[in-house]
């Protein structure tokens, strides 16, 4: 949203509730989401590729995700974890902050 106060235009950014009150909680989890779509392969190379995990760990959490519908995969600020959200929805999985 741009706001003009005093002949000056600037760039406000908003949140949603929710996006408020996560970023109070001191631990935020960013959980990945069985889905249809993508394949273990691709979720394997988006965890190891952006979150650095071993080929190992990454396939327990594929398989994780894939028998319990979803799995924590990192644990932080609500700034770190929205960073790796952002990152690997737009490499197409389906993740959200808890």
């Amino acid at each position: 949203m741009k706001i003009h106060f005093a002949g000056i235009e600037t760039e406000v950014e908003t949140f949603t509730l929710e996006e408020v009150l996560a970023s109070l909680k001191t631990s935020n989890k960013l959980i990945l989401w069985n889905d249809n779509v993508n394949t273990f392969d691709h979720v394997i190379k988006c965890l190891v590729v952006y979150l650095d995990y071993s080929e190992l760990q990454a396939d327990r959490i594929a398989n994780i995700v894939d028998s319990k519908g979803k799995c924590a995969i990192l644990e932080g600020s609500f700034t770190e974890v929205e960073v790796y959200r952002k990152i690997l929805q737009q490499q197409g999985l389906t993740v959200s902050i808890e």
